[in-house]
């Protein structure tokens, strides 16, 4: 399989392609999954603003936990600790009744702690990440 980074709208995602067969000459390919559930890959915050230092403090004094709507499965965290997001910004996606539904960020802030990894089980109102 092999892997390339593809940015549509200023978003960049990684879609993993692998040859199925036919003509040698004619290459045909098919995605790995589908890219519509690929996160963004974090190599650049959105907003342009670059992420604080891993031992720069954020401040967690106005810090909001977003908690799961849906008890579900999470398939992909879209954001790491340092991150600089904008409301409306892409933070998970989970499986919940056979459905991927997306976790966007409720408001402007830095992600001060994320409470799941991909796989993980989520319940209805469990904290998945703090934004401060």
């Amino acid at each position: 399989m092999i892997f390339y980074k593809v940015t549509v709208d200023a978003n960049t995602y990684e879609v993993g392609v692998e040859e199925i067969g036919g003509d040698p000459e004619i290459r045909t390919v098919q995605a790995a999954a589908s890219i519509s559930a690929k996160a963004p890959v974090a190599a650049a915050n959105e907003s342009g603003t670059p992420a604080p230092a891993e031992n720069t403090p954020i401040d967690t004094s106005n810090a909001q936990d977003i908690a799961a709507p849906l008890p579900g499965t999470v398939i992909s965290v879209n954001v790491a600790v340092g991150d600089h997001v904008q409301a409306g910004q892409l933070l998970l996606v989970f499986e919940a009744m056979k459905m991927e539904n997306e976790l966007v960020a409720p408001c402007d802030g830095a992600i001060a702690r994320v409470h799941v990894a991909k796989g993980d089980a989520l319940e209805s109102g469990k904290k998945v990440i703090t934004i401060a």
